[in-house]
């Protein structure tokens, strides 16, 4: 397999999510194609390409924890979302709608699809000034 750019060169966007998955992540497994690409190829045969960005990427550097993919969007943290697969494609476009909604990028548990409960592995701030939770 061709290793894939992180992104393109593709004007930013500011008005939906960019959701990039790791099309390498195997999940320890030796599958011929390896989870993450199917993770990848499923989200493109659902997603609706006017309320997200699908980017693939060929190493999120989570493999203990994939399949992998960040969520981001000017002005909002961006999160790293683990615990992946193939069968969660459906919740995981909804939540890139409810962070689309979102003024920071925050989407609590509790609004979040159940199968997604684990799938928080870490934040990062926005590129762009945004205001900060509490410390």
């Amino acid at each position: 397999m061709n290793d894939l750019p992180a992104g393109t060169n593709e004007t930013i966007q500011t008005d939906r999510p960019t959701l990039h998955v790791c099309v390498t992540c195997r999940r320890s497994a030796p599958e011929a194609v390896p989870l993450g690409r199917t993770l990848y190829e499923t989200l493109l045969d659902k997603a609706d390409t006017a309320s997200v960005i699908l980017q693939p990427v060929s190493c999120l550097a989570a493999c203990s924890n994939g399949c992998t993919a960040t969520i981001s969007m000017p002005g909002k943290w961006a999160w790293l979302l683990g615990h992946l697969n193939p069968d969660k494609a459906d919740d995981l476009l909804i939540y890139a709608s409810l962070y689309a909604a979102s003024k920071t990028g925050t989407v609590m548990p509790s609004k979040r699809p159940l199968s997604l409960n684990d799938m928080i592995l870490g934040r990062f701030p926005a590129l762009l000034p945004t205001p900060q939770e509490p410390i």
